[in-house]
């Protein structure tokens, strides 16, 4: 009996292993397209910055540079692209910009998780309602929101947006919030701590995983924004890292060696502060998710 039996279990389970290989071949597979996908735009951008103009005009996208020592289109671009006034501007409106984000997302989601007021309920809806209007449908009303406080074509206009428009931020410290025990606000009231004080000396220390997360990925957004700066600053003088490479095209072409050799001047700071800080980034969305 246990002879007859035997050859069907093992076919039975042939086609599991069968289907089980296919399974895992093709995750693979996908996982290598999107990486293909994701990481050819990067290498066509790091061949192209070592390329001379003609190289660039008359090379394919894919044919790597004579010489890999050509740091000229490097110089050009940090010269007369103005990178280091780009760069000193960019971290003005970056270090304020997250600095309120971090504030008013903190203290929005502390009010909303802690106490109970009328329409509260409203007020969550609401947020996410906003969180998926698109900002291109504002634009006209925001622009002349921005006017009428005088603050267009000033470092405070982008400012001002970075920190006032952020829901995503806001939820991500609510769904932290949830995980701080409430004993934790109920014994410090007991001891004569205000508002205030529960929230600089016992919730603010807490939320370090989510604080982080939001310091990295807003950091990221207003670092690579293209169309607020544009939009807000047009003076050269205000230029930032992203609107800077912009100037190095004109009406009847673009130096796309240039460009690039910018591009990769742009993205070499993201990259290194993105591998030192990574694990931030997954525990803080990691945690946010399970609670």
């Amino acid at each position: 009996m246990s002879s007859s039996t035997a050859p069907a279990g093992g076919a039975a389970r042939a086609p599991r292993s069968a289907r089980a290989r296919v399974a895992v071949t093709g995750k693979y597979l996908s996982l290598v397209a999107a990486a293909v996908a994701t990481l050819l735009p990067l290498v066509v951008v790091f061949m192209a910055a070592f390329k001379s103009e003609t190289e660039s005009q008359n090379g394919g996208p894919l044919q790597p540079p004579h010489d890999w020592f050509n740091f000229h289109n490097f110089q050009v671009a940090f010269s007369k692209g103005h990178m280091l006034r780009a760069f000193g501007n960019t971290a003005f409106i970056l270090v304020l910009s997250v600095t309120g984000t971090v504030l008013i997302g903190s203290m929005t989601a502390y009010a909303i998780d802690r106490y109970r007021f009328r329409l509260r309920r409203l007020t969550i809806g609401l947020f996410l309602l906003a969180a998926l209007v698109p900002g291109v449908t504002t634009q006209v009303a925001t622009f002349q929101i921005i006017n009428s406080f005088g603050i267009f074509d000033t470092r405070w206009a982008p400012i001002a947006l970075y920190m006032g428009t952020d829901i995503v931020s806001i939820m991500i410290f609510l769904q932290f919030m949830r995980s701080i025990p409430v004993s934790l606000d109920e014994a410090a009231r007991i001891d004569g701590a205000s508002a205030l004080r529960i929230y600089f000396q016992v919730i603010l220390p807490l939320m370090k995983p989510a604080i982080a997360t939001v310091v990295i990925v807003k950091g990221v957004v207003i670092y690579n924004d293209f169309y607020t700066p544009f939009l807000y600053m047009p003076s050269p003088d205000l230029g930032v890292i992203s609107t800077s490479l912009y100037y190095f095209k004109g009406p009847y072409g673009a130096h796309w060696e240039i460009i690039c050799a910018g591009a990769v001047l742009v993205i070499i700071p993201t990259l290194v502060v993105f591998l030192f800080l990574q694990r931030f980034i997954y525990n803080g969305f990691t945690r946010g998710a399970m609670k």
